[in-house]
């Protein structure tokens, strides 16, 4: 099933699993009035009226787990790592009216333009809150290398990196298919950004690593059900694929920082284009995601100039 999502990537791909007497949903959209009453509709004809049982959620990003806590509130219980979890009930309970000021602080630090920055002062600050519903307190925890019958069906689970810290992707043992959250979209690289709760992150090398593991359970005829866009087949070429796409970029950007240059003056090397509008907050992220890469592997360095840490490529 595919739910609307309110930006440029439009939708979100959600998937039902038949447990006889119920349901397991994988994902839930937003939390929206629009998203609730598409849900009733879906709950009423597609799924037969039957109660959601159990909501797996494959990471921690507000369209996967928005509605997480209105279908526990309905009588489901939530599946999810645990890293997943507690990031997304921290980040639900954390409502702020105004911009704290470390936050301030990393988007002067990422080089953020001042229009942009000034705009954005301006504005009350995103919640997760907003779009996400209050989560249980408890779930039932998955872990790297369980096995777990879901539908019917044995489920290998492997945690993956980069896109969101212990993303959950399912593999069935017996037949050629993969739940694969965001961690395996076609076509589209998933954003691989540092916030300011860890501002020297390095998603970058996660989501490497991730690609090279899985790489060794992938074969080309796996079904894959992503996150966003259709399912596909050809998995082991499109890890690859995913991989080489971020060599490449940094390859462009290392040549770029041959003076030094914030995170923000490092669209264009990186994504091949200038970037604004709804786009900017997560292309900022990456662009900086990709230069603390460099200077984490010891191929750039950093220094601060005023409040903005400017890298350049080490020769």
């Amino acid at each position: 099933m595919r739910l609307p999502l309110p930006m440029k990537l439009d939708h979100v791909n959600v998937y039902a699993l038949d447990e006889g007497d119920g349901w397991t949903i994988v994902d839930t959209g937003m939390d929206s009035g629009r998203s609730r009453a598409i849900w009733e509709r879906l709950l009423a004809a597609p799924l037969g009226g039957r109660p959601v049982l159990r909501v797996l959620v494959t990471h921690h990003h507000p369209d996967h787990v928005g509605l997480a806590g209105w279908f526990a509130e309905r009588g489901a219980r939530l599946w999810s790592s645990r890293t997943a979890y507690l990031m997304a009930r921290m980040l639900v309970l954390d409502e702020q009216e105004s911009w704290p000021e470390e936050t301030l602080a990393f988007y002067r630090g990422a080089g953020m333009s001042e229009e942009v920055y000034a705009a954005r002062v301006e504005d009350r600050p995103f919640n997760f809150a907003d779009i996400v519903a209050p989560l249980p307190l408890g779930l039932r925890r998955l872990e790297e290398g369980e096995c777990v019958e879901i539908g019917g069906r044995r489920w290998d689970v492997r945690l993956g990196g980069g896109h969101a810290p212990d993303h959950v992707t399912l593999w069935d043992r017996d037949t050629p298919l993969v739940i694969g959250g965001d961690q395996f979209l076609p076509g589209i690289s998933p954003n691989l950004s540092v916030y300011a709760t860890e501002p020297e992150a390095d998603p970058v090398s996660d989501w490497i690593e991730s690609c090279r593991r899985f790489a060794g359970h992938a074969t080309e005829s796996q079904l894959v059900l992503p996150g966003h866009k259709l399912p596909y087949r050809g998995l082991t070429d499109r890890l690859r694929q995913m991989e080489e796409n971020h060599h490449a970029a940094l390859g462009r950007l290392e040549a770029h920082l041959s003076e030094p240059r914030a995170a923000g003056e490092c669209f264009l090397p990186l994504f091949r284009r200038e970037v604004s509008g709804g786009e900017y907050g997560l292309a900022l992220g990456e662009a900086y995601a990709h230069c603390l890469h460099l200077w984490h592997a010891g191929r750039a360095t950093r220094e601060k100039d005023g409040d903005v840490w400017r890298f350049r490529a080490v020769r």
